[in-house]
């Protein structure tokens, strides 16, 4: 089954939110490049035909990257439609009649989480999940407990091979860029480790609000957003080991290690923050004790990692827009007096652009033996022909490739981390937008404080306009 390419894909929530600014574009673009050419066909319960979801498709575009027109009208003679209601058997009949000569189907789920288990249960009896794939949205379940009962959900009807949980954060090239630079780079091997890595800190930092999706957020808050799934995708990147095979189940063997060796999160590891006025968001409950930012101090214990700490934070109403990780190196044994140094380090930033930077010590100019700190760069901004997150994730799930999505026991892992800090009180403390949180935050920051990302771009841009 996993080598066999999907000829048929179906998506359920076809006039929802999330196939009006991601599926439909991703689609065209997978039509464009010549990657996909089989039925699309959209479920949903709207009253509608398939003139109106070729409109809507045409209006998603429109605001979401532009109509090509070759490959619109390509993508339309692509497109079906069934219209119906999940809980009815009708709904699935009419599928499995539209899905025709189809045997191996891609069932698409991009719809709310407590509809998962009905249509599932659907896509069986009407032996339309024969031969198929599933592929399911975040979050995976709301915490360990949920997220089992999912797993269990899914595979009465699917094995694992056939199961895709997309985290569309997997799909970024620049996360990935992660793997490729730690291990088709023979120089990092020498010093990616605790030998000479004294901490690492990963920051995930917006620098706007909860953009009119107040009650959604307001029941899931930072943790769950992204620190449990995106952030700790890219730890498993940082981390882990060379997989032994160049296939997709080794690779995700190294990344559940990678999880298993790190500790459930202390109450003390843990600082939790509100930005001002997010309680006054639509759907947000008045004296919501949900985290918009959120601080946290993890150790990974193996051979490669064991005693450096590793800083996460991430948040909304922050200074700066970025995905950045800084690896700070020890000092050397100079006889330099300790207070002239600053520690090496290796930047990465992942979005918006990808950079490679090392920060080190040299000669400041016009001066004596004194010291400057700088940093020797490399960029590369993406390309408008790179693939988006969603088609590259799309593409993979049809032809079989696990490589971008969570495994069952993976998901496990990541609630095991976090679920014993989710379920106390843990305090939230306030703080202004446009800040790194709240001065509480000190209590799990590194030494000598948090790199500054919004400080880092501004200089670069700056180095970029001198040149």
């Amino acid at each position: 089954m996993s080598s066999i390419h999907s000829d048929a894909l179906v998506f359920f929530g076809a006039t929802g939110d999330l196939a009006y600014k991601k599926i439909f574009p991703a689609l065209q673009a997978m039509v464009k490049r010549g990657h996909l050419d089989v039925p699309i066909i959209g479920v949903a319960k709207a009253g509608w035909n398939l003139n109106q979801l070729r409109q809507r498709a045409q209006d998603s575009l429109e605001k979401h990257g532009g109509v090509d027109p070759a490959a619109f009208e390509k993508l339309c003679s692509l497109l079906r439609y069934v219209d119906g209601d999940y809980q009815d058997p009708e709904t699935f009949a009419a599928l499995r009649r539209e899905l025709r000569d189809a045997h191996h189907p891609a069932h698409y789920l991009a719809i709310p989480p407590f509809l998962f288990e009905n249509v599932v249960q659907h896509l069986g009896k009407s032996n339309c999940a024969r031969g198929a794939r599933v592929i399911v949205e975040k979050p995976f379940g709301h915490d360990l407990a949920s997220a089992q009962q999912l797993n269990r959900v899914l595979l009465r009807t699917f094995d694992e091979a056939e199961i895709f949980r997309i985290d569309h954060y997997l799909g970024k090239r620049s996360v990935n860029n992660l793997v490729a630079f730690r291990f088709a780079n023979t120089f990092v091997e020498a010093f990616w480790n605790r030998n000479h890595i004294k901490s690492i800190e990963i920051t995930m930092s917006e620098d706007f609000g909860v953009r009119g999706r107040g009650a959604f957020y307001d029941q899931t808050g930072t943790i769950r957003d992204v620190v449990q799934n995106h952030i700790f995708q890219v730890l498993s990147n940082l981390a882990m080991e060379p997989s032994v095979r160049f296939d997709s189940e080794s690779t995700r063997d190294e990344k559940v290690k990678v999880l298993k060796a790190i500790a459930r999160i202390e109450e003390h590891n843990l600082v939790r923050g509100q930005f001002l006025g997010y309680r006054d968001e639509n759907g947000v409950a008045r004296e919501s004790q949900t985290e918009t930012f959120a601080a946290l101090k993890l150790e990974i214990n193996s051979w490669r990692w064991k005693g450096v700490p590793i800083y996460i934070r991430a948040g909304k109403c922050l200074p700066t827009t970025c995905t950045e990780i800084v690896a700070k190196f020890h000092k050397p044994p100079s006889l330099l007096p300790d207070s002239l140094l600053i520690e090496n380090h290796l930047r990465m930033r992942l979005s918006p652009d990808l950079t490679i930077a090392m920060g080190m010590m040299s000669l400041a100019p016009r001066e004596e033996l004194a010291l400057q700190a700088g940093e020797m760069v490399a960029t590369h901004c993406s390309s408008i022909d790179e693939m988006d997150a969603y088609e590259r994730v799309l593409g993979a799930a049809m032809a079989g490739d696990c490589t971008f999505f969570a495994r069952e026991d993976y998901v496990e892992e990541a609630w095991r981390i976090v679920e014993p800090v989710l379920k106390r009180n843990t305090p939230i403390y306030r703080y202004a937008p446009n800040t790194w949180g709240p001065d509480e935050v000190e209590r799990v920051s590194p030494r000598g404080g948090w790199h500054n990302p919004a400080a880092a771009q501004k200089a670069f841009k700056a180095a970029g306009e001198a040149a």
